[in-house]
């Protein structure tokens, strides 16, 4: 099967911006565009304590009663699933996709996600879900789950859809932020977006040597880019140059060097997940 860009959609906020952003970016990639909403039906009746006094045929009815209220509700969900594809369908066309596809699916996101994972080229998927805190700093647990079991490029939707004009990529040197580089120089997503490349540390030779062979490769494959080393902690540095230029779209690895590099999702990159009110591309 053709990889495809995959928008994982719910009743959330962000399903809005989930939809432009995977619109985007399955243009930009000449990808097929695959919506995804995942009916997640925890029973109910194992939660119910039925125990002590009720008579056993009272219980017994409201076992019956609770399992009706749980195919009611699966139904439900499913047909409120069906119309969110549909309408994510209908949005993604004005914008000018082509025949995106819809899947709905029984279980939980992260699970079907992970059996998917061969399909995705790029995942899209909300900050927080629909039955997440509203707080700013919130971040949602599905998306820290998929960040934490996937090996695909995810892009973290924090509000409405913004063409992206400048990207930023943290960049410290590791195989991994120069493998990022070298797919932000290459890949058809950034085509005609200026790069900022930004190093959080001392201003010494070797990150200005590191920096530059990012400049260089960019460059060559003929975008705009800049450079920015700082000293101070990863997160403010990155939030600093976001602000002052402008930035559409954060780059970074779900790895980072030395004290967090132990970590599946480094502390730093959770933080500016939570943190962020622009879109963040996860690279594995």
């Amino acid at each position: 099967m053709t990889e495809q860009v995959m928008a994982a959609i719910d009743g959330s906020q962000f399903s809005e911006g989930v939809c432009d952003y995977a619109a985007w970016a399955s243009a930009a990639l000449a990808a097929p565009l695959t919506f995804l909403h995942v009916v997640d039906n925890h029973p109910q009746t194992a939660e119910a304590d039925l125990s002590g006094t009720i008579g056993l045929g009272s219980r017994e009815h409201l076992l019956e009663e609770l399992a009706s209220l749980d195919e009611r509700r699966a139904k439900i969900a499913q047909e409120q699933g069906r119309l969110m594809l549909k309408a994510a369908v209908d949005r993604t066309r004005v914008d000018g996709a082509e025949a995106p596809a819809c899947r709905q699916r029984n279980g939980t996101l992260v699970e079907t996600l992970l059996e998917l994972e061969q399909d995705i080229r790029l995942l899209v998927i909300g900050k927080r879900g629909e039955t997440a805190h509203r707080a700013s700093e919130h971040l949602g647990s599905n998306l820290e789950r998929v960040v934490r079991g996937m090996h695909r490029p995810i892009l973290m939707v924090a509000g409405e859809f913004v063409r992206p004009e400048r990207v930023m990529i943290a960049f410290d040197g590791s195989k991994t932020t120069r493998s990022g580089v070298e797919l932000l120089a290459k890949s058809p997503l950034f085509q005609g977006i200026a790069c900022h490349v930004v190093m959080a540390g001392a201003d010494t030779g070797d990150h200005r040597s590191q920096l530059e062979w990012a400049l260089d490769t960019l460059r060559e494959a003929g975008h705009e880019a800049e450079g920015d080393i700082r000293a101070g902690e990863v997160e403010d540095v990155l939030r600093d140059h976001s602000q002052t230029h402008a930035i559409d779209m954060v780059v970074m690895g779900a790895y980072g060097h030395s004290r967090i590099r132990h970590l599946l999702v480094g502390s730093t990159t959770t933080s500016v997940l939570r943190r962020s009110n622009i879109p963040v591309l996860l690279l594995r």
